[in-house]
């Protein structure tokens, strides 16, 4: 056997934590033929919490990939095999990669500013270059030109494209150093739509039956966490609108208290929340149905409802009740841009005590929102608009919203309930009510 003897290391699909027993190859960042090197990444992953990208641990040449894009692994099924070439003679010059360039990641939005697997967490991650490495076609190359550099698009566009039959080299790229974005695709898809039919047209066939889409990754997991709640959770929904002039005046002021700060309505509603459950800690509990036990905890883990492009995430803000309004505000705004980046860590969509859900973003006024399993109680708002209402038995227009709150009856009955909501709302309307539990 010559010096380029290669040894096959084959590495499997790792455990990526938090419970997590299988992923979906999303996209591979590395071809057969591929020289890697320890902790490269070669490939990224979507799992039912977040998308994940995978480094090797192995360095060599990229004999195998196990699975194409689009297909589901379980943890410790064979991912790619490696096979490490012996050393070079004294001397011998090192191949560089055939190709290799950099290119910014698509606006917020795009879903595609992922997590590296096993960094942990701390400051959120800021918006990065990726890296794209494409394999010798020959053993001595001629220089990739900028003007003949394969554009590298976002495994979400090139998605889109497939589905509607695009073909992405004949778009005219609109974004940063030639990249196709989503929106060059959806233009192309609005071009291609055919005209409405004559009203002498033959009838289009009809179709032979519905899209089926399967259940994967994030929607997978909302759809049976939300079935488990509907299962095991007797739930009960209690509502009331209130007036929130007070709670606008209250935003208003503490903005203008410090030039710059802000503070969403959500930090105003988490804090409220947190509140609340001191006066009823019944609320932040889960029950333990196989020991027929409820936990009840002293610590106040925020959930909050966040729609991405991948679809329902609840990121969680951990130990809430030990953060002032302004740090729950500057924590809420941070987590959701994780989450619409689509690079929240697994371990901050786990372990929350209580869910806040704001739907009024989306137009609506009330919703008998399902429990977030496996805690006891989540409280939804709807949007805030003009409405009459009666003050000092005068009839004016004030701010008004209206409060639904989802409880597992379980764990409480609906006095405890009804205390929780009234509180809730009381603060709402007079803010000073909380003073009494700072």
């Amino acid at each position: 056997m010559s010096a380029a003897t290669l040894n096959e290391q084959q590495f499997r699909l790792p455990d990526l934590g938090e419970g997590l027993t299988d992923a979906e190859i999303v996209e591979w960042k590395v071809a057969v033929g591929d020289t890697v090197t320890i902790d490269q990444i070669v490939v990224e992953v979507e799992t039912a919490k977040a998308a994940v990208e995978v480094p090797v641990p192995y360095a060599g040449t990229v004999l195998r990939l196990h699975a194409e894009a689009g297909t589901p692994l379980g943890v410790g099924e064979p991912l790619i095999t490696v096979g490490a070439a012996a050393p070079a003679p004294p001397g011998a010059a090192v191949p560089e990669p055939a190709a290799e360039r950099y290119r910014e990641e698509e606006q917020a939005g795009s879903g595609n500013v992922l997590i590296g697997y096993g960094t942990g967490h701390g400051p959120a991650p800021r918006r990065r270059r990726r890296r794209t490495v494409t394999a010798p076609e020959t053993p001595a190359p001629a220089p990739v030109t900028e003007a003949h550099a394969p554009r590298v698009i976002s495994p979400l566009v090139r998605r889109l494209a497939r589905n509607h039959g695009i073909d992405l080299a004949a778009l005219a790229p609109s974004g940063p150093a030639g990249v196709v974005l989503r929106r060059d695709v959806e233009q192309a898809v609005t071009r291609q739509a055919p005209a409405p039919a004559e009203a002498t047209a033959a009838p289009e066939p009809v179709s032979d039956g519905p899209v089926r889409i399967p259940l994967r990754g994030i929607r997978k997991a909302v759809a049976d966490k939300l079935t488990r709640s509907r299962t095991e959770i007797p739930d009960a929904t209690t509502w009331v609108d209130v007036d929130a002039t007070g709670l606008l005046q209250a935003k208003k002021a503490m903005e203008a208290a410090e030039p710059g700060r802000r503070v969403g309505l959500l930090a105003l509603f988490a804090r409220i929340c947190v509140a609340g459950l001191r006066r009823y800690p019944e609320l932040n509990s889960t029950v333990d149905t196989e020991h027929r036990e409820i936990l009840r905890y002293d610590e106040v883990h925020l959930g909050f409802a966040a729609q991405t492009d991948r679809g329902l995430v609840v990121p969680v803000v951990r130990d809430a009740h030990r953060l002032t309004t302004v740090q729950l505000a500057a924590e809420l705004a941070r987590l959701t841009e994780l989450a619409r980046t689509g690079s929240l860590p697994p371990d901050r969509l786990t372990g929350g005590t209580f869910t806040l859900n704001n739907y009024g973003v989306f137009g609506v006024d009330g919703s008998t929102p399902i429990i977030n399993h496996p805690e006891a109680a989540l409280l939804g708002v709807g949007r805030i608009v003009d409405k009459p209402w009666v003050v000092d038995g005068e009839l004016t227009v004030r701010k008004v919203t209206q409060l639904s709150f989802s409880f597992d009856h379980r764990v409480c009955d609906g006095g405890t309930a009804g205390g929780f909501l009234r509180f809730v709302a009381d603060c709402v309307e007079r803010p000073a009510v909380l003073l009494a539990d700072i």
